[in-house]
């Protein structure tokens, strides 16, 4: 995979939208490593986004993220990777949901170790609405 983590769009001006999930106390995974260290290793609960420059990021996952994360009963880890931006973090985060496609944005909710339930862009959108 080495060589695809060229960034899509400016960081600068991708900023804000990072800032927007770990303003909110996600941590960003941005290697494989990183991905490795907690998806290979933790059993805690852990909500991973997968955040992205589309209008379907902006205006559903990380609405949807902040919401989630309101109740008394969250995931212990809330974590984060950016397609289009960290592309072998992405890619790694991706092989951990088994049983999905690729897709930005995406979250997915990890119990034990194991994906417990994925939403996807269109389930997004429909759960916000």
């Amino acid at each position: 995979m080495s060589g695809i983590n060229v960034p899509l769009y400016d960081p600068r001006l991708v900023q804000p939208m990072r800032d927007e999930l770990t303003s909110l106390g996600f941590d960003e995974l941005r290697t494989p490593d990183d991905v490795d260290a907690v998806l290979g290793a933790t059993t805690d609960t852990a909500l991973v986004v997968v955040n992205s420059v589309c209008g379907c990021a902006a205006r559903n996952a990380r609405p949807a993220a902040a919401l989630a994360i309101r109740h008394a009963r969250r995931p212990r880890r809330l974590l984060t990777v950016f397609a289009g931006q960290d592309a072998e973090a992405t890619a790694r985060a991706r092989q951990h949901f088994t049983g999905y496609a690729p897709s930005s944005p995406q979250i997915a909710l990890f119990k034990d170790g194991k994906l417990a339930f994925e939403f996807e862009d269109e389930t997004i959108a429909d759960e916000v609405d």
